[in-house]
């Protein structure tokens, strides 16, 4: 089994945005040795249909792993995040990997009130980037934009400077 540090539990905004900006899962790939998708973020993957952005990449990357079964989710948790945020900290915390990616504010906030390190899908590019993943910002930023996903102007400024790095 690969080690934890090389491990993250990612939630269902990071999987659509990623597969947005890339046209795949592949940076991923590049930066973790397992990835898991806890069940109720592979329901909510596949309630957006087929021809959701995303859809198509995670339902085709068989790298990754899908827990089979919902998590026995925390009740602070269930009550004060969506319940893809919920597994995502749930699973993270019983498979006992220190890493999530969660993009949202409040599940950011609560993952790292439980101890976890957390990264987002701008992180996630970033840190591709700079181990050498081929990506063009100005064109990632354009993808993401194209499809109704808009970043801070600060988020943007981020990931332009890890162009020049």
């Amino acid at each position: 089994m690969p080690e934890a540090s090389r491990s993250v539990v990612v939630n269902t905004t990071p999987l659509i945005t990623l597969s947005v900006a890339t046209g795949s899962l592949d940076v991923l790939r590049v930066l973790y040795d397992r990835v898991i998708i806890p069940h109720e973020v592979m329901r909510e993957i596949q309630a957006g249909g087929q021809d959701a952005p995303g859809t198509g990449d995670v339902l085709s990357s068989d790298w990754m792993e899908t827990l089979r079964h919902p998590q026995s989710v925390a009740l602070f948790l269930r009550n004060t995040l969506d319940i893809g945020e919920a597994a995502v900290i749930q699973a993270a915390m019983q498979l006992q990997i220190p890493r999530v990616c969660i993009d949202e504010k409040l599940g950011r906030r609560v993952a790292r009130l439980n101890g976890l390190t957390v990264t987002g899908s701008i992180g996630v590019l970033a840190k591709a980037k700079r181990a050498g993943f081929a990506l063009d910002v100005e064109q990632t930023m354009n993808r993401l934009r194209a499809h109704g996903i808009w970043l801070g102007r600060d988020v943007e400024q981020f990931l332009r400077d890890t162009d020049s790095q």
